[in-house]
């Protein structure tokens, strides 16, 4: 086992010591030379440890770690765990030693623990290592790019890095994997001389070292030579402190290092003025997936899951194996059956004895497994790779662990909130309103705070503030994380206090702050909140650039709404925001002039932006402001009717102000008309109509119901000279291509039928499908209290929607009667689902729902009232 360098951790190798003299005073060391993560080895260690009794096990990890050993014997220690060791000084300077069930180092330490045996680490202490590590990665920053891979002396790469590869090869076998699961994975208990294997492999790991020019220990890298010294004396110390013999589990690639005999004083002239760091150590929690990553911390193998079933399995194994795979795909509702798991049995035993294999491996089961059990298909043999071969098991550690006092807190935090860190992807709904689940949210935002990415936000399927969705997987990488943090106090709280306050004053743009103060106000810091919103003011104050001012207003906004969810004061933050709102009122126009296509793009944007978060604002005007809306629409109507500003910020401006009901339809027919002239260049006029219909915003709905737009696009469209078509068809496209299938679909046939045919849409006695004669209000209002179930708002001057009576006075929809007469769609159920709701029989959009005459947008729902 090396944490520390690829060569130690997880890659196949073998070597052995004979059990000569273990027994005897000065007797000579049992070597156990080991694959790091083999069951097959882990199994041998044990049994030579049964024969040989030592009076000591030396185990290759960090000595730091000696007094950490006792707590593998703990109920509450549960592999796979690692070792971590972090620099004081710098948390983020770290290192694993990752052990799993099937762990030769794991078996070894249990067994003596079991034993009452000391055991004890002797590879290169910590300290060293972490020292090492920083001056290798400043020596690579300054390499000069020397190649030193063919010089004399040095042995291939390939010996160090994959000797298992080498040694298959030598065998006559190109799949090292399936070589070593021969000879020794598969290896049963009990099996003839329990001491041969190791006598075996330390004899072929002996002739790969002498691979070098110079015939010794030429495979060896200088960092190997360094640790085999420091492991050479501490051997040399355990014989001379215990009489009944000395047993040494370490990677079977140094056991022959530690067999030559070398003196004392030159093992000590290698470690002499060697770097060191103060480091702390504890165990922490690992996962099988990250054992079967390659890199980082990953001890690169490729199926933990089925090495955990080798090990584990008393027998039968792949007979055993199948049925778990019948299980997972049960599970899954695909139909397996026991004569599908027998039937697998037997063709995995029929593909060993045709490859010439002593048992079925990975391989062979994996290959049954597809053709019987999943038809053939890779998708369903995909998941069970996922949860079976590699799997999401995850380890826990003894509460008696050391830790950081941030790690405990956290951990008294997570048992408070019932809230397990678990190493399978998860997703985790919230109710804002429930105090437990407005806790947890807290927690999450902290950490995300302090760098500890165990929760992600995703959206919700609730358009309520009150409800969050997070995205929840626990990383062993995260344990470190939290290592770090811990400069920053020593609970959560604290420590996300001070982190926000740090990263207030090194933030470098406005966006940043605002955004920083809604995470605060999310993550409920008020101490941190009053001097970032100082900050925030500050910035403000001196940032005149329009974009960076648009940039940070609806971040604000947006935090103005935790108020009512989460009780925070926002009054402070609102003052701020409605200034920052008034300052891109005065910028807007000037900078909305001369930008190229790009920018004007961006622009559009930052425009749909603040008025979101107008309307917002709107909704509860500040004292020295007032309501900031009517001046928002004057800003609209300026950049509407302004030359100068690109035709998709016009276009946007026009929109808005008819989705406001500020500008009446001819108004907005006018100015479609004006912008699709033939004396306007086509591009220009391509821009104005995205501005305008484009960017998925309800523009496909409004055309369906707006002949008169309708055709002032088709008229232009049409008109549009050849040479011109080519350069404005992928701005159309991607306008068009933004609408939802059906809506596109319906323009299409409305279009098709040309203009006199076609009709208006919402002309009287339309017999146009789909499209009734008018809009029917009774119907349209009959969707608010809905509305407001779906929102979680009480209708006004009324009692519980679910009960309540329904805008017309009669039984809203929720409990009796539907609008016409029949019954609602939750009929006394207070849980109203989407396809509840219906329009002629048939499910209803969002954008389907009008009020008034009205179409009603999803932005406007939360001001309907009754």
């Amino acid at each position: 086992m090396a944490g520390t360098d690829r060569a130690g951790a997880g890659r196949p190798s073998g070597a052995s010591g004979g059990p000569d003299g273990t027994g005897e005073p000065g007797g000579r060391p049992l070597l156990l030379g080991v694959r790091h993560h083999g069951p097959g080895s882990a199994r041998a260690v044990r049994a030579a440890l049964d024969a040989a009794r030592p009076g000591v096990v030396l185990v290759e990890g960090p000595p730091e770690a000696d007094a950490l050993i006792p707590l593998a014997a703990q109920e509450d220690m549960r592999p796979p765990v690692a070792l971590l060791a972090h620099a004081v000084d710098e948390p983020g300077r770290s290192a694993f030693w990752p052990m799993a069930e099937f762990s030769p180092e794991w078996v070894a330490l249990r067994w003596a623990l079991e034993h009452d045996v000391p055991a004890r680490f002797i590879d290169l202490p910590a300290a060293h290592t972490l020292a090492l590590r920083a001056a290798d990665e400043e020596a690579e920053g300054q390499a000069d790019g020397r190649n030193t891979e063919d010089e004399p002396g040095t042995a291939s790469p390939d010996v160090r890095g994959d000797p298992l590869a080498v040694l298959a090869a030598a065998a006559g076998h190109d799949d090292p994997e399936r070589w070593w699961e021969d000879v020794i994975e598969h290896r049963g208990a009990g099996q003839g001389d329990v001491f041969a294997p190791f006598t075996a492999v330390e004899e072929a790991m002996a002739a790969l070292r002498e691979t070098g020019a110079d015939g010794e220990e030429g495979g060896a890298s200088d960092r190997d030579l360094v640790r085999e010294a420091h492991m050479r004396l501490r051997v040399r110390a355990a014989r001379r402190e215990f009489a009944r013999g000395v047993a040494v589990v370490c990677g079977a690639w140094h056991v022959p290092a530690l067999r030559r005999k070398t003196a004392v004083a030159a093992d000590r002239a290698l470690l002499k003025g060697l770097p060191r760091t103060k480091v702390d150590m504890t165990w922490v929690p690992w996962t099988h997936r990250r054992l079967s990553r390659a890199g980082g911390y990953g001890a690169g193998i490729e199926s933990p899951g089925w090495y955990g079933h080798l090990f584990a399995a008393a027998d039968r194994p792949v007979e055993r194996w199948l049925t778990r795979v019948a299980g997972l795909l049960r599970e899954e509702d695909r139909v397996v059956s026991p004569a599908h798991v027998i039937e697998a049995a037997r063709l995995a035993d029929a593909l060993a004895v045709l490859r010439g294999r002593p048992l079925p491996g990975l391989s062979e089961t994996t290959d049954a497994v597809r053709a019987v059990l999943c038809d053939g298909s890779d998708v369903p043999l995909a998941l069970v790779h996922d949860r079976l071969v590699v799997g999401d098991v995850l380890g826990e550690v003894s509460a008696g662990a050391p830790a950081v006092p941030l790690q405990r807190d956290l951990t008294r935090t997570q048992r408070r909130l019932r809230l397990k860190p678990e190493a399978a992807e998860r997703e985790l709904e919230l109710d804002l309103r429930k105090e437990t689940d407005a806790a947890r949210s807290r927690l999450l935002h902290r950490l995300r705070l302090l760098g500890v990415g165990w929760g992600e936000p995703v959206a919700s399927r609730s358009t309520g503030t009150f409800r969050e969705t997070w995205r929840l997987r626990w990383e062993p990488e995260l344990s470190v994380r939290v290592a770090e943090a811990g400069v920053w106090g020593t609970t959560v709280l604290s420590a996300a206090t001070a982190r926000a306050e740090a990263d207030a004053l090194t933030a470098r743009g406005l966006a940043e702050v605002t955004a920083l103060a809604e995470r605060c106000l999310l993550a409920e810091l008020p101490d941190a909140l009053a001097p970032v919103m100082r900050i925030l003011a500050d910035r403000a104050a001196l940032d005149t650039d329009v974009g960076h001012l648009a940039e940070a207003l609806p971040a604000l906004v947006r935090a103005l709404r935790y108020g009512d969810v989460r009780g925070t004061d926002t009054g402070a933050l609102a003052e701020v925001a409605a200034g920052l709102a008034e300052r891109v009122f005065v910028g807007l126009p000037a900078a909305c002039a001369a930008l190229d296509t790009d920018a004007a793009e961006e622009m559009r944007r930052h425009v749909d932006a603040v008025h979101t978060a107008v309307g917002l604002l709107g909704d509860a005007p500040t004292p020295r402001h007032g309501d900031l809306r009517p001046r928002w629409r004057a800003v609209l109507r300026t950049l509407s009717a302004r030359d100068t500003v690109p035709g998709v910020v016009r276009g946007r401006a026009v929109r808005l102000l008819l989705d406001d009901g500020e500008l009446a339809p001819d108004e907005a027919g006018r100015l479609m008309g004006l912008a699709l002239s033939p004396g306007t260049p086509p591009a220009d006029a391509a821009a104005w109509i995205e501005g305008f219909v484009g960017g998925g915003s309800g523009g496909g709905m409004l055309l369906l119901h707006d002949e008169r737009l309708l055709a002032l696009i088709d008229a232009w469209l049409t008109g549009v000279p050849a040479d011109a078509f080519t350069n404005v068809l992928p701005l159309l496209r991607r306008t068009f291509s933004a609408y939802e299938p059906g809506v596109r679909r319906s323009l299409g046939e409305l279009v098709g039928r040309g203009p006199r045919a076609r009709g208006s849409v919402t002309a009287a006695g339309s017999d146009i499908p789909g499209f009734a004669a008018g809009l029917d209000t009774a119907r349209a209002d009959a969707v608010l209290p809905v509305v407001r179930l779906l929102l979680g708002r009480d209708p006004a001057g009324g009692g519980d929607p679910a009960e309540g009576d329904g805008p017309a006075g009669g039984d809203g929809p929720a409990e009796g009667d539907g609008p016409a007469g029949g019954d609602g769609p939750a009929r006394g159920d207070d849980s109203v689902r989407d396809d509840d709701l219906v329009r002629d029989g048939e499910p209803a959009r969002d954008d389907d729902l009008v009020r008034h005459g009205e179409l009603v947008r999803d932005d406007d729902l939360v001001g309907v009232e009754t």
